[in-house]
């Protein structure tokens, strides 16, 4: 492979599907998805960690339309690996709906009740001596028929045998296109769109997989009640999809953005009520945290303190003129909205600061600001805050600060800016809210 990213990302791989494979049930499954580029690399480093017979299927997943590339065929294709722990794995097979020409071509008869349905063969394959016998004028056939006479008048009774026009000719039985699963899915799937930019459920994280794809994951490799781990969670759309479907689950990211943005699609998609059924772990719950965190991350310090008030934090590590983040607040009831710009200092501070800020909303044009701080303010910031104005919100005429200071150690204990009611960042998907169980998992 040579010394180079891949080589640097299958390594990184390794070490957590080691761990992905021990913390594995003997039921259990691993689904891991990646692009063509790397599937087959990974795939040799998972038959050497699971086994080779313990590979289950590789799945293609059409996840976008053809791009114009003259020199290759268009990459318009992801690839997900399934791996069981054991012969014993969870599964469920799952059914997709038949395509309107097949149905066409098997379904071709309707009885009065407008049902659709397909002639099917009444005679055993094998021969069968005890289910030789006459039916309502019809001999039977050589190797007999294919249920008891039991079964047979109650098929009768409900309607469910055809009888052709002669006792030369053999009945039928009536499948029912309505009491049919469907067709087993298999391994190509293209009947998941991917999020595109008009997607109901589209987050704008960049690798946000669509919540149908999880959905079909989970029915065919878990039941309700079983846990769901997903180590790379991103923007939660595994999470999401087993808190749907009555799974309980584990998400990780390492990064305070997306442990933010699955709270936050959480709240915004069950409601308040889902905090009370999950603990989110590794974020700072204190000051000795914040401090740490800062030190480690500048720029993931920033992000978590606007997530704090419910705000998008800005992702240019370098130009962002003082705001690093926005919150919106509702301006009208239609849908409008006005900002709140959130500056995050975690170093030494002075009453320029603010007055930077106080600048920064004028010359935005926005509604209020919040200048976050790790170090308690000094006399002259809260002055200068204190002379910033006032804003008064169009909803009501109820007035509020203009500018604010919030200290990171009143975030801890609770206490948020003062200003309307906030508009959950990311998110236009619809909610849900369906009172599923997470129950607790520690």
């Amino acid at each position: 492979m040579g010394d180079n990213d891949m080589l640097a990302y299958i390594v990184m791989m390794t070490a957590r599907l080691v761990e992905l494979h021990r913390v594995l049930k003997p039921t259990g499954s691993l689904y891991l998805h990646c692009d063509p580029t790397a599937s087959h690399y990974l795939k040799v480093i998972l038959d050497a960690i699971f086994g080779p017979r313990n590979f289950r299927s590789e799945i293609t997943w059409l996840r976008t339309s053809s791009h114009n590339d003259a020199k290759k065929w268009s990459p318009n294709a992801d690839i997900i690996l399934y791996y069981g722990k054991s012969d014993r794995v969870t599964w469920n097979p799952v059914h997709l709906p038949y395509d309107e020409q097949y149905i066409d071509s098997k379904y071709r008869y309707v009885d009065s009740r407008g049902r659709r349905y397909r002639l099917d063969n009444m005679t055993s394959p094998t021969p069968r001596p005890n289910m030789m016998y006459e039916w309502k004028g019809h001999a039977s056939p050589p190797n007999g028929w294919r249920y008891s006479r039991e079964t047979m008048r109650r098929l009768d009774s409900e309607g469910r045998i055809w009888y052709p026009d002669s006792t030369s000719k053999r009945p039928q039985l009536k499948r029912y296109l309505d009491e049919q699963p469907g067709v087993i899915a298999g391994n190509v799937w293209t009947d998941i769109p991917p999020i595109n930019s008009r997607a109901a459920e589209r987050l704008g994280y960049p690798t946000q997989k669509p919540l149908a794809l999880l959905d079909r994951i989970l029915a065919a490799s878990s039941n309700p009640g079983d846990v769901v781990l997903d180590p790379f969670a991103g923007c939660g759309t595994s999470v999401d999809s087993a808190q749907k479907n009555g799974r309980r689950w584990i998400g990780i990211d390492i990064t305070t953005l997306a442990v933010d943005l699955i709270d936050a699609r959480l709240r915004h998609t069950y409601g308040e009520w889902i905090t009370v059924s999950y603990e989110i772990r590794g974020i700072p719950r204190d000051m000795a945290g914040a401090r740490a965190l800062f030190a480690r991350s500048p720029f993931e310090f920033e992000r978590w303190c606007v997530m704090t008030v419910d705000g998008q934090p800005n992702d240019k590590r370098s130009g962002d003129k003082g705001v690093d983040g926005v919150i919106r607040i509702p301006l009208d009831g239609r849908g409008g909205s006005d900002r709140v710009i959130v500056s995050v200092k975690g170093g030494a501070i002075n009453p320029s600061h603010v007055r930077d800020l106080i600048g920064t909303v004028s010359s935005q044009r926005a509604a209020m600001g919040v200048l976050i701080t790790l170090r308690e303010p000094t006399v002259g910031m809260i002055d200068a805050a204190r002379h910033s104005g006032v804003y008064a919100w169009p909803m009501n005429g109820r007035k509020y600060p203009k500018v604010q200071i919030l200290t990171v150690r009143e975030l801890l204990q609770g206490k948020r800016p003062e200003m309307p009611p906030t508009l959950l960042p990311y998110f236009q998907a619809e909610r849900r809210y369906e009172e599923v169980d997470q129950s607790v998992l520690f």
